[in-house]
Parts: structure tokens; C-alpha cells; sequence
């Protein structure tokens, strides 16, 4: 047997620095620990975020407009943090210590958030007229918040990542496991959001939200011990320094030759002469033709080859230079995820507080809470992932000829358009409960008669986008990103999801000082069968419409990357 077949060949280690031994470590041996973590630690995030809203309108007094904004911000943040961890990752700490580390500040902010809606002096008193929080204890939960929204830094961006490093991308089997690997990912991630929405939310709302935000504490803490518990099998890619620098270096250098002509010999461009690359855990990269002027740092001089090393801020190698073009050709697909990441967030917004106006009754005696309809994104999302890895995938390869139905890209578009459709029916929603406000003039209410059950398609709908576009995401950064940087271009993608709740934000502000203007009560009030919350969702719609036409332009004009394999 050759060392080929006895050891790895990507450039993984086991924890103790030595060389992963390929029928020892990795593969789906290591990946029930990762995916048992990821649906932990779900259940924990979804249980604390799913009702957020309702938790600061209830115990904190804040408004539908404050609430919502506040709740925004806070889960664009969570998605803004993994860019530190992910540096952090790729840099210096590799990442498997990355995760470690920051797992232990989230399960921190979990246990404070739990005792501030808990223990007297840190909860807000409550009577008759409501919730009377003082400004420290404000404070305290929006504290609690924040370590959490930090602790997510370190693991969103790097858990993904380290479950696809267990799949030997040099060895055929194991490489087409790693593709699989991503949609039971999500699954994992849903199943436990299933518990959290369903569970949690009502333990939040009739049981109270020191039980409903300690199981989720609890549920932190098994996460980090099922992590642990894999080490022995683990797969670990050493970092390999800053890669913000080696992208500073390509620009720098492409700046100093800018009168240096490109040889039409690509060949004659600067790579080192060794099989592996320089960048500890990267393959080399080809020469690629788009964005030739940073070929420029590649071009050797006459003072270049006199001496005896080079300096990095003026001769870079090909792989390198690649490196910063395989970013700027991911951005524009980034960029696209922003409109689509706004529509996801109103899962936790407006679809919560549209549901709030209707009836949530099950029965004479049963009421569901309305954040549990995110229930029926989830139920989408276990029932689509299979669907699309048993079903969908065998039809579309037969009929595009693709070993995977789609391209990373046409999965994300199919996923776009669906959540169009998801607008569409949520403002198809609002219109005819406003209709039935009207006709039996019901403003005064904040409930009607009208089953919350109405919702459910939008929320399906959602889900079904999430498979196509989410996890295509999460394939497709991991894919496209250069070897070195991946736990990055996974951060990169999860800002989407930050600006997305940002835009948001910014959308709920503008509108509601547009339409609130001259005494009006505004599309989104208050008291929601006043407002329009059908005009917001519309526009929703329009930007989702013209997202898709801008991406599907961006999707044409894409190069995949190309990687030369590993030494043999």
C-alpha cells in the first residue's frame, strides 16, 4: 500500500502534529461529533434568537419599529463577528482551537442572558401595566447578547469548514462524500432549529424566559462536549499566516511594476519551482485571464532575478496573485446574497409580528406562539434537503451531464427565485387580512379571526430557497475560495446574511419615517391592521426581482477557479 493510500494528501494533521492517517481520522468517522456540535449549538442560537423579538417587546418595552431594528442589528452582528474568527482561523490558530475558544465566550453569554431573565435584580420588574426595565438591566441583556453575537464569530465560519477538511479532496471517494457532507450539514442545522421553534418558543411564552433561554444554555454546554469528544479523529489544516497580507502584497507589487509588461508566455510568469505551493496548506493555482494588470506582481525583472530571495511585497508567485483574483471574482456573487439574506431575516421580524394580528388558537385550549410558525421553514428544509440529494440531483445530472445536477451557481439562482415567491405570498397574506380588517373593522383589534395557519406557505417557501441558496453557499465559498483562506470566504458568505439583517434594518427605518409623515401611522405601526405591512413585503418583492436579473448577469460572467492537484 503506498503512503498515498495510508495517509492523507491534502496537508492535514491529527492534533499531535503528525501526518492524519487516512483509515484513522476524518471522513464520516469525525463527522458525527461536527454535526451533533452544529445541531447543539443551532438549538441554542434558534431557541434564544427565534422569539427575540417578542422577549424585548414583553420584558425590555420596546416598540414593534424598536424592537425589530434592535433584533436586526443584533443578528447582522452575529453574521459581522465570523470575520474576526475566520481571520483569526486562517491566520494563527487554525480551526479547531478557533472553535474551542469561542465556543466557550457563547456558552458565557448564554448563561448571562439566562440569568438576567431570570434572577431578581437583573430581570425587569413586571404588574399589571407591563415591564419596568431599568437602564442596567438594558444593559445587562444586551451584554449578554453581544458575547453571544462574539461567540458566533469563531464557530459560524470555521464549523462548516472543518467538517469539509475531514474529505480528502485528492482522493476520488472521499471528495464526492465532502459535496454530501454540506447538504447534511444544513439538515443537522435545521433539526436543530426544529426543537428550538417548536420546544423553546412555547417554554418562552408559557412556561417563562428563564427555562425558555436556560435550555438553550444547557444545550451550548453538550454542544462543546460533543466537539471535544472527536478530537482523537479530527483532521486539522495548520493556518497559514495572514492572508490579508499576501492579498496587500499582490496589490502592492502590481502597483510597483505598473510600467512592467505582461509576458503573452504565461508560462514565464513567477511560480515557485517546488510541486507544493508556498502558502502552507494551499494547492498551487493556474493562471487565470481576467483582472490581468495584477499579473504584474508576478513578472520577473532583471533585479528581480539577482537576487538570492525574493521579497514578497515586489515578486509574488502565480498562486498568490490567484489568490486575490479568486476573491474579487467571488465578490459580485457575495454582493448578491445581500437581498436574499434581508427576505430570510423577516422570518424573525415581520413574519413573527403579521402573526401576532391572527389567530394563534389550536383548539378550545391550545395556542401556538407565533415564532413557532418558523417551525414550517425548518419541516421545509428537512424535508427538501433529501429530496434534493436522493431525487433532485440523479434527474438533473441525467439531464445536464453535471456530477452534481447543478452548478454551485444555478443552485443558488433556483433558490433566489423561490424566495421571490415567498414575498409574494406573504404580501398576498397581508393584503386580504387588511381586507378583512376592513370589512369588519377590526382596527382596534390587534388579533382577528383568521388563522395564523395562513402562513405557512411563506415560510415553506423559504425553506425550500434556504436548500438551493444557503447551502449552495456554503459549497461554493468552501469550492471557490483559495485553500488557504476558506474558513475567510465562509465569514465572507455569512456577512451576506449581516447585511441582509442591516438592510433590513435600514429598509423597516426609511420606511417608517417616509410613511409616517405628516401624522400618518406609517406601513409598519404599531398596531399592524392600521398599517401595511403588505406595501413593505411588495417591495421586498421588487428587490428580490431585481436582485435575480442582476445575478443571473454576474452567474454568466463567473470563472471557476483552477487548482492544480496535489503531488503524487
Amino acid at each position: 500500500m503506498t503512503d498515498d493510500e495510508i495517509y492523507t494528501c491534502d496537508g492535514t494533521v491529527t492534533l499531535d502534529n503528525e501526518r492524519a492517517i487516512r483509515s484513522r481520522s476524518g471522513n464520516w468517522k469525525a463527522c458525527p461529533f461536527i454535526l451533533g456540535n452544529e445541531c447543539c449549538e443551532r438549538f441554542a442560537y434558534y431557541g434564544m434568537s427565534t422569539n427575540l423579538v417578542n422577549y424585548l417587546e414583553d420584558r425590555l418595552n420596546q416598540g414593534n419599529v424598536r424592537a425589530s431594528i434592535n433584533v436586526s442589528n443584533w443578528s447582522g452582528t452575529c453574521y459581522a463577528t465570523p470575520l474576526l474568527g475566520a481571520f483569526l482561523a486562517d491566520a494563527y490558530l487554525g480551526r479547531y482551537w478557533t472553535i474551542a475558544g469561542f465556543s466557550i465566550i457563547y456558552f458565557f453569554g448564554m448563561t448571562l442572558l439566562t440569568l438576567s431573565a431570570s434572577v431578581k435584580g437583573l430581570e425587569p420588574h413586571c404588574d399589571a401595566d407591563g415591564c419596568h426595565p431599568t437602564s442596567t438591566q438594558t444593559a445587562v441583556t444586551f451584554v449578554a447578547l453581544y458575547m453571544i453575537a462574539l461567540g458566533t464569530g469563531g464557530i459560524k465560519p470555521c464549523v462548516s469548514s472543518f467538517g469539509a477538511d475531514q474529505f480528502d479532496e485528492t482522493h476520488i471517494r472521499e471528495k464526492k462524500r465532502k459535496s454530501s457532507f454540506f447538504n447534511w450539514f444544513y439538515l443537522s442545522i435545521n433539526i436543530g432549529a426544529l426543537f428550538a421553534s417548536s420546544i423553546l418558543v412555547w417554554i418562552q411564552m408559557n412556561v417563562g424566559w428563564g427555562w425558555g433561554f436556560g435550555v438553550p444554555a444547557v444545550a451550548m454546554a453538550i454542544a462543546v462536549c460533543f466537539f471535544f469528544s472527536g478530537s482523537p479523529l479530527y483532521r486539522i489544516q495548520k493556518p497559514s499566516g495572514s492572508p490579508l497580507v499576501r492579498l496587500c502584497q499582490v496589490i502592492i507589487a502590481s502597483f510597483r511594476k505598473f510600467n512592467v509588461k505582461v509576458p503573452s508566455d504565461k508560462s514565464l510568469l513567477y511560480e515557485t519551482s517546488d510541486t507544493e505551493s508556498q502558502i502552507v496548506g494551499s494547492r498551487k493555482l493556474q493562471h487565470t485571464d481576467k483582472f490581468r494588470f495584477l499579473d504584474k506582481a508576478a513578472v520577473e525583472t532583471d533585479s528581480d532575478r539577482g537576487k538570492s530571495s525574493n521579497n514578497p511585497w515586489k515578486l509574488c508567485t502565480v498562486t498568490q496573485v490567484e489568490e486575490l483574483k479568486s476573491i474579487i471574482r467571488i465578490l459580485p456573487i457575495w454582493a448578491s446574497g445581500i437581498v436574499f439574506a434581508a427576505v430570510y431575516s423577516q422570518m424573525s421580524t415581520m413574519f413573527v409580528l403579521q402573526g401576532n394580528t391572527m389567530d394563534q388558537h389550536i383548539g378550545p385550549n391550545f395556542k401556538i406562539p407565533s415564532a413557532s410558525l418558523s417551525l414550517f421553514d425548518t419541516l421545509s428544509v428537512i424535508f427538501w434537503t433529501p429530496v434534493y440529494e436522493r431525487i433532485i440531483i440523479p434527474i438533473a445530472r441525467k439531464r445536464t451531464r453535471h456530477e452534481r445536477g447543478f452548478t454551485t451557481l444555478q443552485r443558488m439562482g433556483i433558490g433566489l427565485v423561490i424566495s421571490l415567491f415567498s414575498m409574494m405570498a406573504a404580501a398576498t397574506l397581508e393584503v386580504f387580512r387588511l381586507k378583512y380588517v376592513q370589512k369588519h373593522n377590526l382596527y382596534d383589534d390587534e388579533t382577528i379571526p383568521m388563522t395564523i395557519f395562513w402562513q405557512v406557505p411563506q415560510y415553506f417557501l423559504i425553506g425550500c430557497a434556504e436548500v438551493f441558496t444557503f447551502i449552495g453557499q456554503l459549497e461554493f465559498f468552501y469550492d471557490q475560495a483559495p485553500d488557504a483562506m476558506r474558513s475567510l470566504c465562509s465569514a465572507l458568505s455569512l456577512t451576506t446574511i449581516a447585511l441582509g439583517n442591516y438592510l433590513s434594518t435600514a429598509l423597516v427605518a426609511i420606511v417608517s419615517n417616509v410613511t409616517t409623515k405628516h401624522g400618518k401611522t406609517g406601513w409598519i405601526a404599531d398596531n399592524l391592521n392600521e398599517g401595511h405591512l403588505d406595501y413593505f413585503f411588495a417591495l421586498l418583492a421588487v428587490l428580490s426581482l431585481l436582485n435575480l436579473i442582476v445575478y443571473v448577469f454576474i452567474a454568466k460572467w463567473y470563472t471557476y477557479k483552477k487548482v492544480s492537484a496535489y503531488p503524487n
